[in-house]
């Protein structure tokens, strides 16, 4: 997979795609509850084309999991430091969001599916412990 064309094919191939714009798709990922009597959560997952130095693209992955000032910042980060192996946080507006890139160019499936779940389900534990909602 080496096109922004060809991995956004995929996307919405194997994902739940909410909305489709030209560099960016916005897709939603379900959770299923180990306990069987607990709701499903969801979470959105924007996956965006980035151009770096208008040469080299890159796939960034990204998604929301609290609003800035409805938790501890500083507890944050030093949460995702201790737990979290792919990505980080960063403010967006007024939300809090895990992100992570890789670079499109020779990108294997592998590549993109392991880091997007990782991301994914960290930014959905972080969500259920830090605000206790299902808001993303």
């Amino acid at each position: 997979m080496t096109s922004w064309r060809d991995l956004a094919t995929f996307i919405r191939q194997q994902y739940k795609v909410v909305r489709d714009e030209p560099d960016e798709l916005r897709i939603r990922i379900r959770f299923h509850p180990e306990d069987e009597e607990a709701e499903e959560r969801t979470q959105i997952v924007v996956i965006a084309r980035e151009v770096l130095d208008r040469r080299d693209e890159w796939i960034q992955i990204a998604t929301p999991f609290a609003h800035v000032d409805e938790v501890d910042v500083l507890g944050v980060l030093t949460e995702v430091g201790h737990t979290t192996v792919v990505g980080g946080v960063v403010v967006m507006g007024e939300y809090l969001v895990l992100r992570h890139s890789l670079p499109l160019a020779n990108l294997d499936l592998n590549e993109f599916v392991d880091p997007l779940a990782l991301v994914t389900s960290s930014a959905e534990m972080l969500e259920e412990q830090l605000t206790g909602r299902d808001d993303y």
